[in-house]
């Protein structure tokens, strides 16, 4: 009986360990040696335990375990995932295409599967920002000899890594993504030396051609993301007919840190905005490069979601900016509130933390802190993820341009998700009945909170969580889309402003949510999207090529998609249905202005 209860446990034990093991070396994207070694390993373990160990000793048998801990450690070891670039295209031996040439010499892409598109990818727009030019504005590009291949995008800007058990959460909660498979055995490359572009483009367009230009910059609150992210792949619209470029720009403390000394040593006397820079930069750079590719330089419209959305917003009043495009796609955020509640510090905040990391890194000057490897320095305690007014890139507070009308675009497209905030506070209930009315009032004061209260009640700890979720959802993202079509509407300019509602089997209408829909790339998350998902994608794909064409998203047999001068009071809903509606958060932004005007 004895010798059964033993057998029994050590098969527990045994399974148990396997299972765990294997989870262990898919979420930490170990190598085929890891899977290799687990396996020989485990079966070998067994085989000796039922041929040997099966009457030993207790010591003996816990002893055998202890061996076994030690070569799985080993294991773990010896298989990490490598660091690795990902290709342009998926696929073996991509077609290269014909030589282009830009300003720097001479490149090459690859076709997409199907050839219907040309892919470059990984091009420098600005030269490695690393030792002496670590916080410096960008440098132009070196030139190169021969032909570059740009077939494998760059590494994504140096940021920390991001928990492989999160990640995997991620995939599970938000796209109900299982995948175990052993062909991503790796961690995706990320080197300060990150300054590069992609260009998608139909196949075989003739430099000298005229193809409308979507300009992309990714989110992550600026101090994380990529520019190959498969949400915003530009394969799809480049079938469309336009031509999509998406960049890198440097993130966290390489991209935002602010120091006197810093602004000093700058012939520009800026600080603060190195990522703001950079995203200047690559635009320049398609200006400058764009026609060897078929696309017009007179006709460029910048986007971006979340960050990226409130770095189009903070191009949008850059000096530095003018001329270099014409129109503006923005996904939940906006810099236009007096005090914006995103991505936004004061120089005096921002200043602050730059001599809090000098002395979290023992430095007593900016130079010292440039011996400080990237690897150790990424890891900052401090958070740098925010613009600042710096007198150059951004002169004055954003609201202030758009109130004198010398804001830089023409016309604005954007909106916000119907559920934004959810994914950022799911595992938060920090807010209770108790905390709720102090709560409102750090967000919108004392006479604010307590309008919010009568607009949103709450008689329980999860109505007012609920309630929360659902004001910093409007707060952080919807309300600078409401002012920033009311700034634009002030100047007679077109605003077209959406709101998405279409749950789905993916993330739904959290933050990020429309990505896929707009940029065409639903295919790229089986399983979680139906042909209404489909048909609406088509939807947002053609309003959005409508308008990098001509300004207006307007053509064909698509619902009329109304200016909000046209209907103050409406917007456009991107949903089941498509078309305008309601503008229901009205009541609600007009306590946040009256809040923000006490703040001028």
């Amino acid at each position: 009986m004895k010798k059964k209860k033993g057998n029994i446990g050590f098969y527990i034990g045994f399974v148990l360990l396997a299972i765990v093991f294997a989870l262990y070396l898919e979420i930490y994207k170990h190598t085929l040696l890891g899977w290799g070694l687990a396996v020989a390993f485990f079966v070998l373990f067994f085989a000796i335990r039922k041929k040997w160990l099966t009457y030993k000793k207790w010591y003996v048998k816990f002893l055998s375990w202890v061996v076994m801990f030690a070569l799985l450690m080993g294991t773990a070891a010896v298989s990490k995932a490598p660091y690795k670039q990902l290709p342009a295209v998926e696929g073996k031996d991509p077609k290269v295409t014909d030589v282009r040439h830009v300003q720097q010499g001479d490149l090459t892409g690859v076709y997409s599967q199907d050839e219907q598109v040309e892919v470059y990818a990984g091009i420098p727009y600005a030269k490695p920002p690393v030792g002496q030019l670590r916080w410096k504005e960008p440098q132009a590009p070196e030139n190169w000899e021969g032909v570059r291949a740009c077939d494998t995008f760059a590494p994504m800007s140096m940021q920390k890594e991001s928990n492989p058990i999160y990640s995997a959460g991620s995939q599970i909660v938000g796209y109900h993504n299982i995948n175990v498979t052993t062909k991503d055995n790796y961690k995706e490359a990320r080197s300060e030396d990150s300054l590069y572009l992609n260009i998608w483009t139909p196949a075989n367009v003739k430099a000298g051609e005229k193809l409308p230009v979507l300009f992309y910059i990714h989110g992550g609150s600026l101090n994380s993301g990529q520019s190959y992210y498969r949400d915003y792949n530009g394969e799809t619209l480049a079938k469309k007919g336009i031509i999509v470029v998406t960049i890198t720009y440097r993130l966290g403390v390489f991209g935002y840190l602010a120091n006197d000394e810093l602004a000093a040593e700058s012939e520009n006397n800026t600080t603060g905005n190195y990522g703001l820079l950079d995203q200047i930069a690559a635009l320049q750079w398609v200006n400058d490069n764009i026609n060897s590719f078929g696309g017009d330089k007179d006709n460029i419209t910048i986007a971006g979601e979340s960050a990226g959305a409130s770095s189009v917003n903070a191009i949008c009043v850059s000096p530095l900016a003018k001329g270099l495009f014409r129109r503006a796609v923005a996904e939940s955020s906006g810099i236009t509130a007096v005090v914006p509640y995103h991505t936004f510090r004061t120089m005096e905040d921002a200043k602050k933390v730059g001599n809090d990391i000098l002395k979290e890194f023992n430095c007593d000057s900016v130079e010292e802190l440039r011996q400080i490897p990237a690897e150790k320095l990424v890891d900052t305690r401090y958070s740098n993820n925010e613009m600042t007014v710096d007198g150059y890139a951004i002169t004055e507070q954003p609201y202030l341009t758009y109130e004198k009308g010398e804001n830089n675009e023409e016309a604005i497209l954007g909106g916000y998700n119907a559920n934004e905030a959810y994914v950022f506070l799911m595992f938060s209930k920090d807010v209770t009945l108790d905390n709720y009315e102090r709560t409102l009032r750090w967000l919108v004061g004392r006479e604010g909170a307590e309008e919010l209260e009568k607009m949103y009640p709450a008689a329980t700890d999860e109505e007012a969580w609920e309630n929360y979720v659902e004001i910093m959802g409007l707060i952080g993202f919807g309300y600078s889309h409401y002012r920033w079509s009311e700034l634009m509407t002030a100047e007679e300019r077109p605003a077209y402003l959406y709101y998405f509602t279409k749950e789905n089997g993916g993330i739904g209408t959290w933050h990020a949510g429309e990505m896929p829909y707009m940029y065409g790339n639903l295919f790229r998350n089986p399983g979680c999207y139906d042909e209404s998902d489909e048909a609406l994608s088509e939807t947002m794909q053609s309003y959005l090529v409508n308008y990098v064409t001509t300004g207006n998203p307007n053509g064909g047999d698509l619902p009329e998609w109304k200016t909000y001068g046209e209907e103050c009071d409406q917007i456009m809903s991107f949903g089941e249905k498509v078309g305008m509606m309601e503008q229901k958060h009205n009541d609600f932004y007009k306590i946040v202005d009256a809040y923000m005007e006490g703040l001028r």
